[in-house]
């Protein structure tokens, strides 16, 4: 949620190493996008960017195959917006990193007062709320380097942003059996910001033909930023090969 895509160069260039192109944006709020730093006034409009931008990139590179990825609550956006037939047709299929699916709320009050507070007070934020302390990866390196990003929101969650992302994974987990797109989540058993079952139990409902899920034992959150980031980097390719080997049978 508090990351943007320039983090990912290192992914990136392990993915043009095997002449896939890569295309990135970043929210609202976020990265070197405009608005208040780690504010989202509503994630539905993140999920229609992810179609225009989707959009963008076919109409760029026609008759070409194309899988979107999706970290977290990016991979809960991307989620989402397969969920529309018109995102779905455009895409191989989809990538999905520690998807933002079941939510542990990072404040406890967050769930009971954000309806009403993101309303009235949407750009406050919850003192005590702030995740600057919860490991996302086994290598200190990366974690320092994510939260000393100027780039990256530290500070404590503002309230609709907050409601935003618990109004998603609810809608998720309701229609989780709805899904059809051709899909890979990935998730570590470690992960203390998302819910490793929330990404078996996806794997376990959802209507897709074509899907597959891998648990990491022990990672953390990023797992793009883990010791074995070659690793899962290498998995995310094979899948997507095997998709494109698929498709041309």
């Amino acid at each position: 949620m508090s990351s943007f895509s320039g983090r990912y160069s290192y992914f990136a260039k392990q993915l043009m190493a095997c002449n896939f192109g890569v295309y990135a944006m970043d929210w609202i709020g976020h990265g070197g996008s405009d608005g208040l730093h780690g504010y989202v006034p509503s994630l539905d409009y993140v999920v229609e960017d992810t179609g225009k931008f989707l959009e963008k990139v076919k109409s760029e590179n026609p008759g070409v195959p194309c899988f979107l990825f999706g970290h977290s609550t990016g991979g809960a956006v991307v989620l989402k917006a397969a969920l529309y037939p018109r995102i779905e047709a455009m895409v191989e299929g989809i990538v999905l990193t520690s998807p933002a699916i079941r939510v542990k709320q990072a404040h406890p009050i967050v769930g009971a007062v954000a309806p009403i507070l993101s309303l009235v007070l949407p750009k406050f934020q919850f003192k005590g709320a702030n995740r600057r302390r919860i490991p996302v990866s086994r290598d200190p390196a990366a974690t320092l380097a994510k939260y000393s990003d100027p780039l990256v929101y530290t500070g404590p969650i503002r309230v609709r942003t907050g409601h935003e992302i618990l109004r998603l994974s609810s809608y998720l987990l309701q229609n989780m059996k709805s899904i059809t797109v051709p899909f890979f989540v990935l998730h570590g058993t470690a992960d203390r910001i998302t819910d490793p079952l929330a990404s078996q139990d996806l794997y376990n409902v959802a209507a897709s033909r074509h899907k597959d899920l891998k648990l990491y034992e022990g990672f953390l959150h990023d797992l793009l930023f883990e010791p074995e980031r070659d690793e899962v980097g290498a998995d995310i390719i094979d899948w997507m090969l095997r998709r494109l080997q698929q498709q041309s049978l």
